[in-house]
């Protein structure tokens, strides 16, 4: 689809919490030849808050129960897949494996294990004309994309140390509590933190070599019981995360600190200088260490190409415009499934490492394969 005056038409499979934001980013890119068709969701509850929303859009939507049916349909160029993180994997395969041509946004994770993540790497490698795209969107969070532009630009010199700190609120409620359980999300470290571990390798500009974690379920969740079972998702954890080029990352994950100015907090440190990231003050810093305490710059990261800032500060929207714009042939999607499968990976060995008291290889975790080729 290369034609930028074509309507482009969308199918979002999963309406809960995150598929009616989407639909919402998606309205507001209405004027860039955008159209949400349908909606497959087999949650009542979620498909009529959905079509509500579309109604006011004045959005007519075909609803379906499945997402085969959804395929079925062929009224989509585009599906948005933001169903629970245990459904990934096999909707994926379905969408790579129909006959019908359907570009994907997925929703991180990816999946929830790596073993998942290769199998959709190797099936769709037999459909270069789909494009896919993993919705790690924090890499357009304002000032998020500005400390990445400096650190590529080199200002920080060679990156050394990648700190990302996110303090925080519990985890929402979602369908049915699915989110409560390791066996549904994959578990804290890949579920929240994929987002964490891709932005660290981004800075990093390397691969990762092996993972260690300390992490525990201390106060969120431990009087909820759901069918019997109570949740064992972790609340707090640190991770140290060593990179092949000799630099090394560290997350500081708390979800039990709602009184933090900020939510996240990022700093690159590099042989020249340092940078740093504060959200949702959207407030970078640089100096260098030439120019030393009294030489460091501050200023407001903003993008005034955002139209709603919904719950991820406009990172959504701008995910996006990004993607439609790789549709239309414009640019290369952003964060492919490579980045996918290794920020998952880079999740289940901080998992593990907690399990097992020790560091953990990627190795480990991608059955003695390098993990980073496919």
């Amino acid at each position: 689809m290369d034609a930028n005056n074509t309507v482009v038409k969308y199918g979002i499979i999963g309406v809960g919490m995150m598929g009616r934001e989407h639909l919402v980013n998606l309205h507001h890119l209405r004027s860039e030849g955008v159209a949400v068709v349908c909606i497959a969701d087999p949650h009542l509850p979620s498909q009529k808050l959905a079509i509500e929303l579309a109604h006011s859009f004045d959005w007519p939507l075909k609803v379906f129960s499945g997402h085969q049916e959804l395929l079925e349909s062929g009224l989509c160029d585009v599906v948005v897949v933001s169903t629970p993180n245990m459904t990934h994997y096999q909707i994926l395969m379905d969408i790579i494996n129909h006959p019908k041509l359907h570009h994907v946004l997925v929703e991180k994770p990816m999946c929830t294990t790596v073993a998942d993540c290769r199998e959709v790497v190797n099936a769709a490698k037999k459909r270069s004309e789909m494009l896919i795209q993993v919705g790690l969107e924090y890499r357009y969070m304002p000032p998020v994309a500005k400390l990445i532009e400096i650190v590529k630009g080199g200002s920080i010199g060679l990156v050394k140390m990648v700190a990302i700190r996110e303090h925080r609120f519990p985890f929402l409620v979602k369908v049915n509590n699915w989110n409560r359980f390791n066996v549904n999300t994959g578990g804290t470290l890949v579920e929240k933190c994929c987002h964490f571990f891709d932005l660290m390798r981004l800075f990093a500009g390397a691969n990762p070599v092996r993972v260690m974690s300390s992490g525990a379920m201390d106060l969120n969740h431990k009087d909820e019981v759901y069918d019997g079972k109570v949740p064992d998702i972790i609340d707090n954890a640190y991770v140290i995360v060593e990179f092949d080029n000799g630099s090394r990352g560290m997350l500081d994950l708390c979800m039990f600190a709602e009184g933090s100015k900020n939510e996240q907090e990022i700093s690159v440190v590099g042989d020249l200088g340092k940078g740093e990231a504060f959200i949702p003050e959207n407030v970078v810093r640089f100096g260098t260490r030439m120019g030393g305490r009294n030489n460091v710059h501050s200023f407001k990261a903003e993008d005034n190409r955002i139209k709603y800032e919904g719950l991820h500060h406009g990172s959504s929207y701008l995910e996006h415009l990004n993607f439609l714009s790789a549709i239309r042939g414009l640019v290369a999607p952003t964060v492919d499934l490579r980045d996918g499968l290794i920020s998952v990976a880079m999740g289940v060995a901080a998992q593990r490492s907690i399990e097992k008291g020790g560091f953990v290889t990627i190795e480990e975790v991608t059955n003695g394969q390098n993990g980073m080729e496919y």
